[in-house]
């Protein structure tokens, strides 16, 4: 339960403008504790980011949409998540840390607030595991939702390559299966992925790859594989800032200073159209 750093409060407002409709896939709402209460299972205490920090940041990086991903410091009390989609509206979606058991009718109304998938993570205590991947994936595939997955390391993901070729639904591999700068494109884990995008259920989230480098801003040892997955399969990619970046030890990055990253990743303007744009309105199902 070790307290984790906030992040940078002064959003910087970034050079690159967003197309219009682009969506933030990733970030996490928490608090506050008074109202949501964080779980005596988690395995780090956050500063409370409360929904008003969240949309302040998004209206200065100049996003439309966004996805807010239920926070491991909450466990599978999803109340914060269910209530800032009430109040966010018709331009956002969530994922929900949630067991396998709900009933139909509750999850129809969870979708019709904008939830679209359950995560699964191997970092955090307190949620949901790989071994749960079967049942979660069966509920998904009712109502056209995806499952999220979160590796601790990326040589995990090896271990249920066979299992996700299989799953009735689509998928997304969390913050590009964890595999680190260091690892680059000749790591087994990242032909796994390339495989993987390759059957056309997978798709890859860019997200939180600042913790993966070896390098300090603007993190070039993870260029190689971003600009592959983006060359080979620019219609399965998806970008996030991972606000408030939960459990990040390192220097604490400004959400505009990533959000100028984005032409340095994908340079070709119809790719960045694909990557904040396209791609989440497939996936997450905006008009």
């Amino acid at each position: 339960m070790k307290p984790c750093p906030g992040p940078i409060r002064a959003t910087k407002k970034p050079a690159f403008t967003v197309p219009p409709n682009s969506c933030d896939t990733h970030a996490h709402v928490f608090g506050p504790q008074a109202v949501f209460p964080f779980s005596a299972q988690r395995s780090y205490t956050p500063e409370d980011c409360t929904l008003e920090d969240y949309k302040q940041m998004l209206a200065t990086l100049g996003f439309d949409r966004g996805v807010i991903v239920h926070g491991g410091a909450h466990g599978t009390d999803n109340r914060v998540t269910l209530n800032a989609l009430e109040q966010l509206g018709p331009q956002f979606r969530a994922i929900l840390v949630q067991p396998p058991g709900l009933s139909l009718a509750e999850r129809k109304a969870q979708h019709a607030l904008g939830v679209r998938g359950y995560r699964m993570s191997t970092v955090v205590s307190g949620g949901v595991g790989f071994d749960q991947l079967q049942p979660l994936a069966e509920e998904a595939a009712e109502l056209d939702w995806h499952v999220l997955l979160h590796f601790h390391h990326a040589h995990e993901l090896l271990d249920v390559e066979s299992t996700l070729k299989d799953l009735p639904c689509p998928f997304v591999l969390d913050h590009l299966a964890r595999i680190e700068g260091r690892q680059g494109i000749t790591d087994p884990a990242f032909s796994a992925v390339l495989r993987l995008l390759d059957t056309g259920k997978a798709w890859v989230k860019l997200a939180s790859l600042y913790r993966l480098s070896s390098e300090p801003y603007p993190h070039k040892d993870m260029l190689p594989m971003i600009h592959q997955v983006i060359e080979s399969h620019p219609d399965r990619v998806l970008w996030g800032s991972n606000w408030p970046h939960p459990i990040h030890e390192g220097p604490m990055p400004n959400d505009g200073d990533l959000v100028d990253l984005i032409p340095l990743w994908a340079p070709n303007p119809a790719h960045q159209q694909q990557l904040l744009v396209s791609n989440p309105a497939t996936l997450y199902g905006y008009a």
